[in-house]
Parts: structure tokens; C-alpha cells; sequence
């Protein structure tokens, strides 16, 4: 390992199963659902009164709203109901808790952290810093989504976690939310239907912007019409519906506290998990400021590297990336643009860093291999381990390398400012790699993190150990600069 020291903090971030939400569980099989609901019509009122007063006693204590939750699931099972059904409010919540469950979001681990400074900064001493740390939860059949901490980074480098809620609570997703004609059609342009008649015949009255209600109601003309083979027709109106259900935005209340928001898999690309989120605060050349993360989103069977927009962390935009370099895991947006350009590091090819640049944060293409595997403790792969980070004398560079036996260490690199195809310098030996009891957990021997900030003259590293808990370094940013500079110029 390097000669660089760190210093682990007394902070551990530990999987807490205690932490539930309400997911809705509907059997596939029409004929099952409308016999449970069958069986809840036979109850008595008396019956249903009893089974009501034990749902609450039971749930209401552990959700902010068991009860508002509970109707939603109804209401998504509600088309099954005999016609012209009358029931009282209490069946309806017990109907609703007949097609839901409880889900331990963060059970099985809580890990993978990025960190941003937070857009409030209001009540932090002079010297200090509040911050954003996101984090991917892992629960029950290694379904992942994504967590939020807030905590405060002390003048002089102490480092604290503000209380963490007993609740979590799902936002609203926004239900007519706006589309970009230009970004659908570039994506439905590599999925081989950009101009496929069909497509040109839902998209061609549609304005340079559109709502959800004018694409389904463009979709309803079209399928009316049913003009062209209908099996054709049906796989081009699936596809445009799976991009739009791809793309779409979340609302939090303003009451929630951060550690209640969490961002669980909606759309169907993510239904297994939401992976590895990189959050970056970039700064726009006029000052405006957005937060970005990019992530990997999991359907089972196969990944598709997505992106979040947020400002405020209540509102947040899911965006599918578009372009031939949208490939693997570990894209990792630079937090201002380089020369009037966006630009991004990647892994292409599972196996080393790539850097490329676009006119728009939703497009890429034309990746420049920058960094290979140089040693043996990197000799399998290397990847990033969060966006740069923008320093004096050069582009600093958080990486891991996977070595024998998939160990993760973590290493860095430095690159130009002007020109970061340009490699100043890479450290030969990782600053950090899993020790003693960090070796255990769901996958042994990784040390890993999606993103670092510097607080003063400290880089400070939030990282996973083993896939299972969080823990947090920091480093000297002079030590570790002054050690890049020194390991030779554009070693590759």
C-alpha cells in the first residue's frame, strides 16, 4: 500500500434492517387477484373492522403514512372490483394491505457512497461544510436503490452524521412529466426505430416538448388507426411506451427529512436496482448550479448506464443516456465544462478509463482511452471512484483497481486541467485497501466509493467495505498531490 497516511474517522454507516417501506405486491394471474379480493368481500363489516384496528396497530407506528400507502395499493387493484362495489374505507385499506408488503430497503447493506457539498449551507461555521452523502441500499433479493445522510464536515476536520429517521418514504412520481422530442428520438434512433413510420406517426404531431397525456394520446391515434402489420405496430408502441416510463420525475415533500428520501427502481430497465449513483455538483459557465449523478440501472438481465438531475434534492429528473459510448458501469460527469464542453470519464470495455466529451450532459460518443491497468494490484481492471475533482495542479482522480483474488483497492490519478487526456501522474500503490474485519462482508476484500470532495487541505473519502457498510477517510491533499506529481509524467 502507499506511503500516503489517512485517517479513518469514527464513522460507521451500518445496514439497518429496522428501516421499511410499503411495496405493493400484485400477483401476475388476474384470477389471483380477484380471488383475494373475493375473499375480502365475504368479511363482515365486523371482520373487517377487527383486521383494520390489527393493520394499524401493528404498521401505522412505522410508517408516516401506512394508511394513505395502503389506499394507493388498492386503488391499483381497485378495475377487479365487482361493478358498481360500495366499500367503506377500512375494507379498502385492507385490500390494500392484502396486495402490499414490508421491504427492508438497506437489510442486507448500505454502501457505495458519493458526496457533494449540500445546497444549504445556512448555519455551518465559518471554515465548515454541510454535506450530502448518497448511498446504495441493498436489501431482500439484492434489489438496490438510493439513500441520502447529511452531515457536517467541523472547521478544524472533525466529521459528524446528522440523526438518521426511523422512517423512509418513497417520493411521488410526477405524473405528467415533459419530454425532450430531440432526446426521444436520438434514443429510439439506437434502439433501429428513428425512422420507422410508425414512429414518425406517434412523434410527427408532437411538439419540440411534450407531456406524458400528448404522447399516450398521439399513441391512442396511432393504435386506433392500426395502420401497417400489427405485430409490427404493437413492438414500435412498446418500445416508445419503455423509453417514456424510462424517463421520469420524482417529487419529495419539503417535510421529509433527507435520510426519509429514498429513490427505489420505477421504471422497468431498473426493476432489479439502481446501482453505484455518482453524484456531482456542476457548475454551469454563467454560476447556475445542478446536481448530476449517473448510475447503473438493472433489470436482472442487463445494465443500462441512466443519469439523475436534481437541484434541491426534492425534485429529481431520471434520464436514459443516449449515444455509443453508453456503455458498463462507472460513468463519472467532470463538474464543470472543459473548453465550453461536457465532459465524462467512462469504462467502456470493463477494464480501463476512458474520457470523453459532448455538447449536452445527455449525449456521448468518441471515448479516448486515457488509463490502463499498470500493476498487479490493478491488473484485472480499473475503474473511477466518483467524478474528478478539480485542484490546482491538476484534475484529481479517485480510482479503484481489482487485482488477485477480486481485491478492490483504491489508487488516484491526476490529470491536466486544460486537457485531461493528458496524465500528469498516477500513484503506484493504492492509499487504501480493505483491512482486518473491513475484508468481511457480502463481497470480501473491496474497498470501493463513488465519490470524494476536498474540505480545505483534506480530500475526504467516504468508502464501502465488502460491500456491507460505510466508513469514512481522509487524506492529505498535498501528500497525495505531491506524490502524483512525483510518480512521472503521462504514466499510462
Amino acid at each position: 500500500m502507499s506511503t500516503i497516511c489517512h485517517h479513518r474517522h469514527e464513522v460507521s454507516l451500518l445496514p439497518e434492517s429496522a428501516r421499511v417501506i410499503i411495496r405493493p405486491f400484485i400477483p401476475h394471474e388476474t384470477w389471483r387477484i380477484r380471488s383475494i379480493i373475493g375473499r375480502a368481500l365475504a368479511l363482515s363489516e365486523e371482520r373487517v373492522a377487527s383486521e383494520f384496528e390489527r393493520i394499524n396497530d401493528d404498521f401505522q407506528s412505522r410508517h408516516l403514512d401506512a394508511e394513505g400507502i395502503l389506499l394507493s395499493h388498492f386503488n391499483k387493484v381497485r378495475g377487479h372490483l365487482p361493478e358498481g362495489a360500495e366499500l367503506s374505507l377500512k375494507r379498502r385499506v385492507l385490500i390494500g394491505a392484502m396486495f402490499s408488503g414490508e421491504y427492508a430497503l438497506e437489510s442486507a447493506a448500505l454502501f457505495n457512497p458519493s458526496i457533494v457539498p449540500h445546497p444549504d449551507q445556512t448555519g455551518v461555521p465559518s471554515g465548515g461544510l454541510r454535506f450530502v452523502m448518497s448511498l446504495r441500499a441493498t436489501g431482500e433479493g439484492h434489489i438496490s436503490s438510493i439513500e441520502f445522510r447529511v452531515g457536517i464536515i467541523s472547521p478544524g476536520g472533525s466529521i459528524s452524521i446528522d440523526p438518521v429517521s426511523r422512517y423512509v418514504t418513497e417520493p411521488g412520481i410526477v405524473p405528467n412529466p415533459r419530454y425532450k422530442k430531440e432526446l426521444f428520438i436520438h434514443k429510439l434512433g439506437e434502439m433501429g426505430l428513428e425512422n420507422h413510420h410508425n414512429t414518425a406517426a406517434v412523434l410527427g404531431p408532437l411538439g419540440p416538448y411534450f407531456t406524458r397525456s400528448d404522447l399516450n394520446r398521439s399513441i391512442g391515434a396511432v393504435r386506433h388507426k392500426g395502420a401497417g402489420a400489427p405485430l409490427e405496430l404493437c413492438e414500435t408502441l412498446e418500445c416508445i411506451q419503455w423509453l417514456a416510463d424510462s424517463n421520469y420525475e420524482l417529487q419529495f415533500s419539503e417535510s421529509l427529512a433527507m435520510s426519509e428520501r429514498i429513490i427505489f427502481p420505477v421504471s422497468p430497465n431498473e426493476s432489479n436496482g439502481i446501482e453505484d449513483a455518482r453524484f456531482v455538483r456542476f457548475v454551469e459557465d454563467d454560476g447556475a448550479v445542478k446536481y448530476y449523478a449517473t448510475y447503473t440501472a438493472y433489470n436482472g438481465h442487463a445494465i443500462l448506464p441512466q443519469m439523475i438531475e436534481t437541484e434541491d434534492f426534492l425534485h429529481f429528473r431520471v434520464l436514459t443516456l443516449n449515444g455509443s459510448a453508453v456503455q458498463n458501469k462507472g460513468m463519472a460527469l467532470f463538474p464543470r465544462r472543459i473548453k465550453g464542453r461536457y465532459a465524462m470519464l467512462s469504462r467502456q470495455d470493463d477494464e480501463n478509463l476512458f474520457l470523453m466529451y459532448s455538447d449536452s450532459p445527455h449525449f456521448w460518443a468518441d471515448p479516448q482511452l486515457i488509463l490502463r491497468p499498470s500493476d498487479v494490484w490493478n491488473s484485472v481492471k480499473i475503474g473511477n471512484c466518483g467524478s474528478p475533482i478539480e485542484t490546482e495542479a491538476g484534475w484529481l482522480v479517485i480510482t479503484h483497481g481489482v487485482g488477485p483474488m477480486r481485491r478492490y483497492c483504491i489508487g488516484a490519478a491526476l490529470l491536466d486541467l486544460g486537457d485531461p487526456s493528458k496524465v500528469i501522474g498516477r500513484l503506484k500503490k493504492p492509499f487504501l485497501c480493505p483491512e482486518g474485519l473491513e475484508r468481511e462482508g457480502y463481497v470480501p476484500n473491496v474497498v470501493y466509493s463513488c465519490g470524494s470532495l476536498v474540505h480545505g487541505r483534506d480530500l475526504v473519502v467516504p468508502f464501502a467495505v465488502s460491500d456491507r457498510a460505510t466508513v469514512i477517510a481522509t487524506v492529505s491533499l498535498d501528500e497525495l498531490l505531491a506524490e502524483l506529481k512525483a510518480s512521472g509524467l503521462n504514466r499510462r
